[in-house]
């Protein structure tokens, strides 16, 4: 493959993670859409998927415009991002919903602090790719309409969401422990105390990424609002 652009490594990385992660959301809410109780929601999320599917296909022309295999890039993010989605497997529709909803949305806030840090192009794409497509909406209308139905669910949908977010941030450090140069291009925008402007690499770099974590939470309470639950 022809050698593209110059492009910060880290770059290449949060394309090739966000690819695969793309690409897993596809599957799951084509599956979400089979498993829908109504014809509205069976069409609403196959909608969702296909707007996924293509988004997807955005990231892989990009990895090729920048002269490096896709598949080879998104491959070191297959194994932890997997495993993170085996630790969370729903046991209901409803759970699923949630975990759309709350789980890439943390993801989703993670990507764009990420694209901020790169070159402008990038920055559109990422931002581009996380636009919101009505998933906001039609989760959070769905969970509401079923804890009209059913208020027990609001506690047992409460905790599986606490219990996604603290698994969304253990995986995120295993990324940053596994993908250094990913994690040192998110530490290049994080203000660390007495830094002396230089770069840091190593522990320093996760020490940056575990603070810029932290942040992403503070919009993980009106998530839950939105959908009617509590913190």
């Amino acid at each position: 493959m022809t050698k593209g652009p110059s492009v910060n490594p880290g770059v290449i990385d949060l394309l090739g993670l966000l690819a695969y992660a793309e690409l897993g959301s596809f599957f799951r809410l084509a599956g979400d859409a089979v498993l829908a109780p109504t014809l509205r929601g069976k069409g609403r999320l196959a909608g969702l998927a296909a707007t996924e599917q293509s988004h997807y296909q955005v990231l892989r022309d990009r990895l090729e415009e920048l002269g490096v295999d896709p598949e080879e890039t998104m491959a070191p993010f297959v194994e932890p991002l997997d495993a993170w989605h085996a630790r969370t497997e729903p046991k209901t529709w409803l759970e699923s919903l949630v975990k759309t909803y709350v789980a890439d949305g943390i993801a989703g806030d993670f990507y764009r602090r990420v694209a901020e840090l790169a070159d402008d192009e990038t920055r559109a794409l990422v931002e581009g790719v996380l636009a919101e497509t009505g998933r906001a909406e039609f989760v959070s209308e769905t969970v509401r309409e079923a804890l009209a139905q059913d208020p027990v669910l609001a506690g047992r949908l409460s905790l599986w969401a606490r219990r996604l977010v603290g698994e969304a941030l253990s995986q995120a450090q295993t990324v940053a422990v596994d993908r250094p140069r990913l994690a040192a291009l998110l530490a290049e925008g994080v203000e660390r105390p007495g830094d002396s402007g230089e770069g840091v690499t190593g522990l320093g770099d996760l020490a940056a990424v575990s603070r810029m974590f932290a942040s992403l939470t503070d919009r993980h309470a009106a998530r839950l609002e939105a959908m009617g639950l509590s913190a």
